[in-house]
């Protein structure tokens, strides 16, 4: 999935990693592939998963909503 780093840096700072953000907008490219820069990401800290789920219109959105239609997981 790509993502604008400004995207990551904004959700970042939602969350309290202020830190996080300024390496992120320091060392992230504008575009961001959350499978090809995967091994970037973890370096600085970041949980693409925790990151998915928080970024508005993203995949934690949409499987929020097919796990409302399947009746929830597990």
């Amino acid at each position: 999935m790509q993502i604008d780093k400004q995207q990551i840096i904004d959700v970042l700072k939602q969350m309290g990693n202020q830190d996080q953000a300024a390496k992120a907008d320091s060392e992230l490219p504008e575009k961001v592939d959350t499978q090809k820069d995967a091994g970037l990401l973890s370096g600085l800290g970041i949980d693409v998963d925790a990151l998915l789920s928080n970024i508005p219109g993203g995949l934690g959105e949409k499987l929020g909503g097919l796990k409302d239609k399947l009746g929830g997981f597990g």
